[in-house]
């Protein structure tokens, strides 16, 4: 058998590895773009044949495309969304590459009309489904890659993202109850502070990760909106008036996500703002990641020599010269996912400045870098959740040993005794390394009446003033 089969395109013939399903212009971008080894996601591509198995019945429904070719792209492209293997084989091209995803978009017509071809009996390579004139009737590259990049990213937000926060915020809240009862040091500024609750502090976390999905969930709204029917300026030339909402019609249905045309597809072509609004969310989620991630990093630290407030699950061994050491390793692993996130925004944030006239050409490296941010929140926070943050434990000796020899509780004493001696009884709290308590008595500031009700702590974590 051959290595190779001929192949054509508007600049002629090119030879294609025999078994491809891709054809002409998905060889000529593999030769012509050999950057990197970034591809697409698997959940882009499932995407785009979406796109056009809901174009392809809109077509038909339209009167355009004959029932055969309708059937069989549709057999094609539900293929592609079952078999990854498909995906890994016959979609080889770098995300570095033409601007609009151009070749990406011919790529999946060339392996969609190959596929539909031998369903209808023909060989493959004989164009019997055409990919322009069948696979991509009433389309361009310039409306499909970005409405492709907004069903991937709205379907990864909906299926993996959100749902792991619902869970992570959960677990969080049933923290909050659990350690309600341990009271501990505040700390600004990385130095002592009043006194808070353990459980206030991971009712934090808990609202953290759920102003962060609520943040998401919103931007993922505003992704509903679509370029499909503007094809190559936004113009909508070569397609009929009522193809947009039949295939979006069709789309929503396929996906079980509500997609709308764009109110502008000029717009919706050359800006890609909601892209940088729903990787800004994510970005700002992940920032309150790092900061709960880094908190539990530095509240578990010790096991002599730190805080030591609470205890982590021992999950692994932390070094390979120091014997019994363990290590916060999940928080690390989060924050570091929170980081490449933070990345990612900036690479999206500096594509949307190159939507020169009617195009943003910048989609491909876009798509990358925001379904990467959602698929690595969605499973560092999963693996954070399960291996970390269900089996925390407070570690409420240390928790009361810290908070007896914090000066910050001379606080209270503020209105009984004045600013400037609270202050006198909380330095010599500090150097004598004596409890406020303690110091109070040997000054004689005080009556153990006083001292009692001003030094309560657990009144301390509530608003009002001590004494009251």
């Amino acid at each position: 058998m051959p290595d190779t089969r001929p192949a054509s395109d508007s600049l002629g013939d090119i030879e294609v590895p025999a078994d491809a399903l891709y054809g002409a212009q998905t060889q000529r971008a593999k030769e012509n773009f050999p950057i990197s080894d970034l591809r697409f996601p698997r959940r882009f591509l499932r995407a785009l044949a979406l796109v056009k198995r809901a174009c392809a019945e809109a077509n038909h429904e339209l009167g355009l495309l004959p029932a055969e070719k309708k059937d069989a792209i549709a057999e094609a492209t539900e293929r592609l969304t079952e078999d990854d293997d498909l995906l890994a084989e016959h979609f080889p091209l770098d995300i570095f590459q033409t601007g609009s995803g151009t070749s990406t978009n011919m790529n999946a017509n060339e392996v969609i009309a190959n596929l539909a071809s031998e369903v209808l009996g023909a060989e493959r390579g004989s164009k019997a489904v055409h990919p322009n004139d069948d696979v991509n009737m009433s389309q361009s590259s310039n409306d499909v890659i970005p409405t492709t990049l907004h069903v991937a990213a709205r379907t990864a937000i909906s299926e993996e993202l959100l749902p792991v926060l619902e869970r992570l915020e959960a677990t969080f809240s049933e923290k909050a109850d659990a350690f309600d009862d341990v009271l501990k040091s505040g700390r600004t500024h990385l130095m002592d502070a009043t006194p808070v609750r353990l459980g206030q502090e991971f009712g934090g976390y808990a609202t953290q990760v759920r102003r962060g999905r609520e943040r998401v969930a919103r931007a993922s709204g505003e992704l509903g909106e679509v370029a499909l029917g503007g094809t190559a300026t936004g113009t909508g030339l070569n397609r009929p008036g009522r193809f947009p909402e039949t295939a979006l019609t069709h789309l929503s249905d396929l996906t079980g996500s509500t997609f709308r045309e764009a109110e502008n597809h000029f717009e919706a072509q050359a800006d890609k703002a909601a892209v940088v609004s729903a990787s800004g969310a994510l970005n700002a989620l992940a920032t309150s990641l790092l900061k709960v991630a880094n908190d539990l990093r530095h509240l578990s630290s010790g096991p002599t020599s730190g805080l030591g407030e609470v205890r982590l699950p021992v999950i692994q061994p932390g070094s390979s010269i120091m014997p019994g050491k363990v290590n916060p390793v999940q928080s690390e692993a989060l924050m570091m996912a929170a980081t490449q996130v933070i990345g990612n925004h900036a690479t999206i944030t500096t594509s949307n400045t190159h939507g020169n006239f009617e195009l943003n050409v910048m989609m491909p490296v876009m798509a990358h870098a925001l379904i990467e941010s959602i698929e690595v929140l969605a499973g560092a926070c999963a693996a954070f959740r399960e291996k970390c943050a269900e089996g925390i434990e407070a570690n409420r000796d240390r928790c009361r040993e810290l908070l007896e020899l914090n000066p910050s509780t001379a606080t209270a004493l503020n209105t009984a005794i004045g600013y400037d001696k609270a202050s006198e009884v909380a330095k010599k709290a500090a150097a004598e390394r004596k409890p406020v308590r303690q110091v109070v008595r040997e000054m004689d500031l005080l009556s153990d009446e006083e001292l009692e009700e001003l030094l309560d702590v657990r009144a301390m974590t509530e608003p009002g003033v001590p004494g009251e």
